[in-house]
C-alpha cells in the first residue's frame, strides 16, 4: 500500500501519440470545456437565485468565485491523489462529486446551501477531472503535444457557447431547480470521459521477453516510491519564473471577459448587443486554440516555445491597453476579436510551456502547485479590479491595470528564460524541446544498452570464432598441398 501511481506511465513506454490517444484527448475536450465553461454558465440562474432567496448580485457571484477557487486551489490535493491512486479512479469519483453537488444543491433552501453544493462539491468534482486529463494528454502525446493541447484547450469556448443558451432554454422550461438537476446529470459524462483515461501499458513483446529471461528477472529491482507531492520543482529556476509570471498573468487576465459587457452598458448599449460581445470573443477563442498549438509544434517554434507564450501574454496585455481607449461599440468589437486571439494562444501554450519545463515525471506535481498559486490570484484579480472600479466609476482605469499585470507577466517569463536559464551549462540530455525527463530518455527501452553491448560481445565472440576457422581451414588446405608436393616428388 505504498504511494506508487497506478496507472503512471512506466519508464519503457513512448508515448503514442495517436491511436487511444486522439481517445483520451476527446477526454480532455469536454472536461476541460465543463471546467472552464460551467462557472460562468451558473450565472445565468443569478437573477432567479436573488428573487428566490432575497440576496443581492454580490451574494450569488461567490458562487461562481468559490468553483473557481476549488478548481485551481485544490491542485496539490488532486496531484496527491493522482500520485496515489492514478488518474482514471480520481476522475471517476471527480465525476461523481460535480454531478451530486449540482443534483443537490436543485433541493437547496438558502445560498449558503448553494455554496456548498454548487461551489465546493461541484468545484471539487471538476477539479479531480481537470488534472488528471491534462497528465493523461501529457502521457499520451510527444511529437503532437502542442497541437493536442491547444485542441483540448478548444473545450473551453465551445461549451460556454453551447451552455450558456441551455442554461438560459433550462431555466425558461424548468426553473433553476430543474435546470441545476438536468445540469447534474450532464456532468455525469465526466465519468464517461474517465473511462476513456487508459494507462499506458509496456508492450506485450517487452514483457513476455523480461520475464522469459531468467538473469532479467533476477536482477530487476522494485521501482522506488514516488513522492505524493514533490516540492523538488522548486529547485528548478524555469519553473520558478514560469510561476511567478502565471501569478501575475492571472491578476489581470481574467478582468476583461468579466467587465466587458458592463462596459459596453456603461457606453449606452443595450443588454442583448452587449452581451454579443462575450459570443465574439468565445468566437474567436474557439479557433485560435487549435491553431496556436499547430503552430507551437513547428520544428522551429517548438524549441523556443517559452517565448512564443511570452509573445502571446504581451499581446493580451497590449490588447487590453489599447482597448481601455475604446469609447463605441465598434471599438469594442475590434477589441474582443483582438483579445480572442491573444486569449485563445495564452491557454493553448500555457500548460504546454509547463510540461515542457519540469517533464513527465514531476508533472502532476508541478501542475498542482501552480494552480495553488493561481488560486490566489484568481481570488485577488476581479475584486481589486472591481474596487478600482468603485474608485473610479471607469473601465479604462480597469483594462489599463489588467493590461499592466499581464504585460509585466510577459516580461517576467521572457527575460527570467533568457538571462537565468539560458545561461546555464547546455547539458544535451537535458533538453527540454521534447519534454521528457533523463529518466525517460533512458528508460523508454530499459536493458537496450545492455543488449547492444551483449550483441556486440557476440558478435566479437564469433567473429574471433569465425576467424579461428577460417585460419585453420587455410592452414589446413596449405598442409594437403604440401604433402601432395611431397608424394607426387617421391
Amino acid at each position: 500500500m505504498g504511494g506508487a501511481v497506478v496507472d503512471d506511465s512506466p519508464p519503457g513506454v513512448k508515448a503514442p501519440d495517436g491511436g487511444w490517444g486522439w481517445a483520451v484527448l476527446i477526454g480532455g475536450f469536454v472536461i476541460t470545456g465543463f471546467s472552464y465553461a460551467f462557472p460562468k454558465a451558473v450565472s445565468v440562474f443569478f437573477k432567479e437565485l436573488i428573487r428566490e432567496f432575497g440576496v443581492g448580485y454580490s451574494d450569488t457571484a461567490w458562487i461562481s468565485s468559490i468553483l473557481l477557487a476549488m478548481l485551481y486551489g485544490t491542485g496539490p490535493l488532486c496531484s496527491v491523489l493522482v500520485n496515489r491512486f492514478g488518474c482514471r479512479p480520481v476522475m471517476m469519483v471527480g465525476g461523481f462529486f460535480a454531478s451530486l453537488g449540482m443534483i443537490l444543491a436543485s433541493f437547496a433552501t438558502s445560498i449558503i446551501h448553494i455554496y456548498l453544493c454548487t461551489g465546493v462539491i461541484t468545484g471539487l468534482g471538476l477539479a479531480l477531472n481537470f488534472q488528471p486529463s491534462l497528465i493523461m494528454l501529457n502521457r499520451y502525446f510527444n511529437e503532437k503535444r502542442p497541437l493536442a493541447n491547444g485542441l483540448a484547450a478548444a473545450g473551453s469556448p465551445v461549451a460556454l457557447c453551447c451552455l450558456s443558451p441551455l442554461g438560459q432554454v433550462l431555466q425558461y422550461h424548468y426553473g433553476w431547480r430543474g435546470g441545476f438537476l438536468i445540469l447534474g446529470g450532464l456532468l455525469l459524462n465526466c465519468c464517461a470521459c474517465a473511462a476513456l483515461m487508459r494507462p499506458l501499458v509496456p508492450p506485450k513483446k517487452s514483457q513476455d521477453v523480461e520475464l522469459s529471461d531468467p538473469t532479467v528477472v533476477e536482477e530487476k529491482k522494485p521501482l522506488p516510491k514516488k513522492k505524493l507531492l514533490d516540492f523538488s520543482v522548486f529547485r528548478d529556476r524555469g519553473f520558478l519564473i514560469y510561476t511567478v509570471a502565471a501569478s501575475v498573468m492571472v491578476l489581470g487576465l481574467f478582468v476583461p471577459p468579466v467587465f466587458v459587457v458592463n462596459y459596453a452598458k456603461g457606453l449606452g448599449y443595450e443588454d442583448t448587443k452587449s452581451a454579443l460581445l462575450l459570443t465574439i470573443l468565445g468566437f474567436v477563442d474557439m479557433f485560435a486554440r487549435p491553431t496556436c498549438g499547430l503552430i507551437a509544434g513547428l520544428k522551429w517554434v517548438r524549441p523556443r516555445c517559452v517565448y512564443f507564450f511570452g509573445f502571446a501574454i504581451i499581446f493580451n496585455g497590449v490588447t487590453d491597453l489599447i482597448g481601455s481607449q475604446a469609447n463605441d461599440y465598434l471599438g469594442l468589437v475590434v477589441f474582443c476579436i483582438f483579445f480572442g486571439m491573444s486569449y485563445g494562444m495564452v491557454g493553448a501554450l500555457q500548460f504546454e510551456v509547463l510540461m515542457a519545463i519540469v517533464g513527465t515525471e514531476k508533472f502532476s506535481s508541478a501542475i498542482g502547485l501552480v494552480l495553488l498559486m493561481e488560486a490566489i490570484a484568481v481570488l485577488v484579480g476581479p475584486p481589486g479590479a472591481g474596487r478600482l472600479l468603485d474608485a473610479t466609476h471607469q473601465y479604462m482605469h480597469v483594462f489599463l491595470l489588467a493590461g499592466c499585470e499581464v504585460t509585466l507577466a510577459a516580461f517576467i517569463i521572457s527575460l527570467g528564460n533568457f538571462f537565468c536559464i539560458k545561461k546555464k551549462p547546455q547539458d544535451p540530455g537535458a533538453k527540454l524541446e521534447m519534454a521528457m525527463s533523463a529518466t525517460e530518455r533512458d528508460g523508454l527501452n530499459p536493458g537496450r544498452q545492455e543488449d547492444e553491448q551483449g550483441e556486440e560481445e557476440l558478435k566479437g565472440r564469433n567473429g574471433e570464432v569465425g576467424t579461428e576457422k577460417a585460419e585453420n581451414v587455410v592452414m589446413g588446405e596449405e598442409n594437403g598441398k604440401i604433402e601432395e608436393e611431397e608424394s607426387t616428388s617421391i
